[in-house]
């Protein structure tokens, strides 16, 4: 199989689609502009990849380059964004609160822990990722403001129907670097429905009718067309059947069909 991946097309900057996303840039604006008069390090609430996308197209339109994010573990997901000056003083306001679920039988999902935590009236931006403790069934986790993680301290009694103990947690979190198993395949073309229909093993048109039907984002965003043409490096979400990276676009096969490589988180 035959990969030019280097010369592949990337997929450029989408615009805000709507008021709450020109909200986040307007925002980030907002929290360049103090930082970067006064000198003093500013921290945002936990992004989303759209909003951390969002937030770098709004640093660049202020030429602003002090700045980082920050998950509060190398393989984060959700991350806050850090902006601070040469020679600003600052901490990221992140804290981890390790869970720990008495007499699990059933291993609570990350849903369970979710509903848990944002069942206290928290936020969902207070709320970084929920890391499951691979060495430990019914242990997770929790990356949160310092605020919501004092809250989560306090307060969270219970994860599901089981009993919960929490604390502060300061070390490293036993955590590695998910293996994802990549899988190739090869499509007629780079549109929605034919890559989608790769990565759920299905016919074009049933791809079709789930891009129809609402069920597709890509980085992020809502796809109701189902030529709408994909890029290396897009991030697919099928509601009911989880989220696929198309991690490789290379050269063309003898029958003329495309090879792509992806995988499933």
């Amino acid at each position: 199989m035959a990969y030019s991946s280097d010369s592949a097309a990337q997929r450029g900057f989408v615009p805000p689609q709507n008021d709450q996303e020109r909200l986040v840039m307007r925002r980030v604006q907002d929290l360049c502009g103090i930082a970067m008069r006064k000198g003093i390090a500013r921290y945002s609430s936990f992004l989303s990849d759209r909003e951390q996308t969002l937030a770098q197209a709004a640093l660049n339109r202020e030429s602003c380059e002090e700045y980082s994010f920050d998950g509060g573990y190398p393989f984060a997901e959700r991350k806050i964004l850090c902006i601070e000056p040469v020679g600003s003083c600052g901490t990221p306001p992140i804290a981890c609160v390790r869970v720990e679920c008495f007499h699990a039988q059933d291993v609570p999902a990350h849903k369970d822990y979710l509903g848990a935590v944002l069942g206290l009236g928290l936020d969902r931006s207070s709320i970084g990722d929920i890391v499951p403790d691979p060495q430990a069934p019914g242990t997770a986790y929790v990356f949160a403001l310092e605020p919501a993680a004092e809250l989560l301290c306090n307060e969270l009694a219970s994860v599901g129907r089981y009993s919960v103990h929490t604390e502060r947690f300061y070390g490293e979190i036993p955590v590695q670097e998910p293996e994802r198993t990549r899988q190739n395949a090869t499509v007629s073309s780079l549109r929605a429905d034919a890559v989608l229909a790769a990565m759920l093993r299905c016919s074009r048109g049933q791809a079709a009718d789930l891009v129809r039907g609402g069920r597709l984002e890509i980085n992020h965003v809502a796809v109701s067309n189902p030529h709408a043409p994909v890029y290396q490096g897009d991030l697919f979400t099928v509601r009911g059947s989880g989220r696929f990276r198309l991690e490789e676009i290379g050269g063309k096969s003898k029958k003329d069909r495309q090879f792509i490589t992806f995988f499933q988180y």
